[in-house]
């Protein structure tokens, strides 16, 4: 009863912590449209991520090592996926050719809608979790407790795994996202004036109320980061049970993805083997979560792996890059 009781305070003062960061965020610092310098998205890539590792301190003194590993292990693993998946962002706002002084409203309102996904699908999903245990059984000599939804998980991201590592990079500067569903759906819903105004969303002509493009956009990102979290939110459950965790490490992550999609919007080439280091990554979730039944691998354990394994895609990566200017 304590655990929970401290659980909720925690989560009620994250809460309060995450809606000041984003007022001050739209209503100080980003009050004004403008375009994105560099410099400004490192600095706040910095202040970002800075804060989620001091969280995870929190998490260490309040909590112990065990948790925050956890932590540190669901941070790396859905900021990584993040840095693979914002490429699809630069498309869309390539096809829908986005104003550049548009651009981080439009990433604002999608975190805002991020933080409300992720948040439904980490506490259903740990209840379904717990719901879907089978009964506990002993065979060689062995002790089972098999995980149904663990177990399907599992095989999904093994999939998954083998199938980033398998695709080979194509060209998707033409890619229609016209035909979206996440276009389809508010071309349904709404009457759509395909122009942009100003910073606006809605707009009047004619005495009719139209959405603008700007938040057709919008629409495409939500649904896109719909998306995203199919594969990362089933990763981090191999990590810990625990919402606090698992939602505390996922929004840090993800607060940060806007100046982040700034800073490397125009240097994706550095990073060619992040998609090799995180099919490792994933296959190796994936046997943790099969392996689970019978085998626990110890979180200070997996957050080593998971660092070394980014780390060595980071390295390689900038290795390559390095050896392509010289030629």
């Amino acid at each position: 009863m304590d655990y929970l009781r401290e659980e909720g305070y925690v989560l009620l003062g994250f809460g309060v912590v995450i809606l000041g960061l984003l007022a001050l965020d739209l209503l100080v610092f980003n009050r004004e449209a403008h375009k994105v310098t560099t410099k400004e998205a490192l600095y706040w890539s910095i202040v970002w991520i800075g804060i989620g590792l001091l969280f995870g301190l929190y998490i260490y003194w309040d909590f112990g090592l065990e948790k925050a590993s956890q932590y540190y292990s669901a941070f790396l693993i859905e900021k990584a996926l993040s840095v693979d998946n914002l490429f699809v962002f630069i498309l869309v706002f390539r096809f829908f050719k986005v104003p550049d002084k548009y651009q981080h409203r439009v990433l604002f309102y999608g975190i805002l809608g991020a933080i409300v996904m992720r948040g439904l699908f980490i506490f259903f999903g740990v209840k379904l979790i717990e719901l879907t245990y089978l009964p506990e059984f002993h065979w060689m000599g062995r002790h089972f407790k098999v995980n149904i939804v663990m177990t399907l998980f599992g095989i999904f991201l093994l999939y998954a795994g083998l199938k980033s590592w398998t695709s080979k990079e194509e060209d998707e500067s033409d890619r229609d996202f016209s035909n979206s569903i996440g276009t389809k759906l508010i071309h349904q819903l709404f009457r759509v004036d395909p122009r942009y105004h100003g910073g606006n969303f809605f707009v009047r002509i004619n005495g009719k109320r139209f959405v603008t493009q700007l938040f057709v956009v919008v629409a495409v990102i939500e649904f896109t980061d719909l998306l995203f979290a199919v594969d990362s939110i089933p990763a981090i459950f191999a990590i810990s049970k625990d919402p606090i965790i698992l939602y505390t490490s996922n929004i840090f992550a993800i607060l940060g993805l806007r100046a982040l999609y700034f800073l490397l919007a125009n240097s994706f080439e550095l990073f060619h083997y992040l998609q090799h280091g995180l099919s490792f990554i994933l296959g190796f979730i994936g046997l943790k979560m099969i392996l689970s039944a019978t085998f626990h691998v110890p979180s200070p354990v997996s957050l080593g792996l998971v660092f070394g394994i980014l780390a060595l895609s980071i390295i390689f990566s900038l290795m390559r890059y390095n050896e392509e200017k010289l030629d």
